[in-house]
């Protein structure tokens, strides 16, 4: 589980294509510390594991599942990427539960820039708008943040400066794709009701 806090902005340093899936190698010194064959490290908030790891670098393999469902898929070499690894058992959840599990991906539709902070717009794939609430939390390439507003195809997050330099946010621009995943708690919500409700219509 990682909790969508960002612990450092890292770089794809080479990409492998194969039939049906790619091999990304990134630099991540902070996220690379102490690990192991198998771990998990998110990456733009997808849940990838350690295949080796060699100074301050991992490799990681995509199956083309994951490149169909989110935007790894046009990372290149150089791209720069959200890192975080899992959050320890009895660690502070700094932002909220996350999975790593990306729902589907939205788009950069505008930033609006103030003094102290920005309003980035983006949009909302029409399955997934059920579960985007206004002050509710949504995971954004990785990133946890709250919904400011919800309409029925895009919403908005406000970015403080410490977001806007330390993660991919703050260099995407409009028209760039975005890792969306809603909080799973919604989805858990929305099951356990369904299943109450029709059992309800049956009576």
């Amino acid at each position: 589980m990682f909790t969508g806090i960002v612990e450092e902005l890292g770089e794809i340093t080479a990409v492998e294509t194969l039939d049906d899936a790619c091999r990304f190698r990134l630099r991540g010194p902070a996220v690379t510390e102490g690990a192991r064959h198998g771990d998990s490290i998110a990456v733009n908030g997808v849940c990838l594991t350690v295949v080796d790891h060699e100074g301050d670098e991992f490799t990681a393999d995509v199956m083309a599942e994951t490149l169909n469902r989110s935007s790894l898929g046009v990372l290149t070499t150089g791209s720069r990427v959200n890192l975080e690894r899992p959050t320890a058992v009895g660690a502070r959840l700094g932002g909220h539960i996350v999975q790593g599990h990306v729902d589907g991906t939205g788009e950069i539709l505008e930033r609006r820039p103030s003094e102290h902070w920005e309003l980035v717009k983006i949009s909302l794939p029409a399955d997934l708008a059920r579960y985007v609430v206004e002050k509710g939390s949504i995971t954004v390439d990785g990133i946890s943040l709250t919904v400011v507003d919800a309409g029925p195809d895009f919403f908005t997050v406000s970015l403080i400066p410490t977001t806007l330099a330390l993660t991919t946010l703050g260099l995407k621009q409009p028209g760039d794709p975005v890792n969306l995943e809603v909080d799973v708690i919604a989805k858990y919500v929305e099951r356990l009701l369904g299943g109450r409700v029709a059992q309800g219509d049956a009576r």
